[in-house]
């Protein structure tokens, strides 16, 4: 049995290059030789947003907080609150974070594949980065 304990691991910003926006990573715990799966509780400010991206084993997103987007390529963005939980398949491309007015915080968990848990591609523009009524 592990604890790993409430501040014992450093929050980071989310990287420019995958971010739009302000993004807090707190990191839950890290793929290991036992478990290849890693999860991250993840802020984002109103406004803040991930790059487009997939995983090769999918992804998982539990909301815990605040109100957000989700796209899937070649879907409509869809609005996201506390309790939902997302899934996207393999390699699926897609992206989520925050409303424009609202912040969002969600749990991400994925899994490595032969070491790589996610392909960060292009940014989400500011024209795709919004609902369609």
């Amino acid at each position: 049995m592990n604890i790993t304990r409430i501040g014992s691991q450093p929050s980071d910003k989310g990287p420019e290059d995958w971010f739009t926006g302000s993004v807090r990573i707190d990191p839950l715990f890290a793929a290991n030789e036992a478990r290849r799966g890693a999860a991250a509780s993840v802020t984002f400010e109103p406004g803040a947003r991930t790059a487009w991206h997939t995983h090769p084993l999918g992804q998982t997103l539990i909301v815990t907080a605040g109100c957000g987007w989700v796209q899937r390529e070649g879907g409509p963005v869809e609005e996201i609150h506390p309790g939902d939980v997302v899934w996207f398949e393999p390699d699926e491309k897609h992206w989520h974070g925050a409303t424009a007015t609202t912040g969002m915080t969600h749990i991400a968990i994925q899994e490595n594949l032969n070491g790589k848990q996610v392909e960060w591609l292009e940014k989400v523009t500011d024209h795709q980065y919004q609902p369609i009524n």
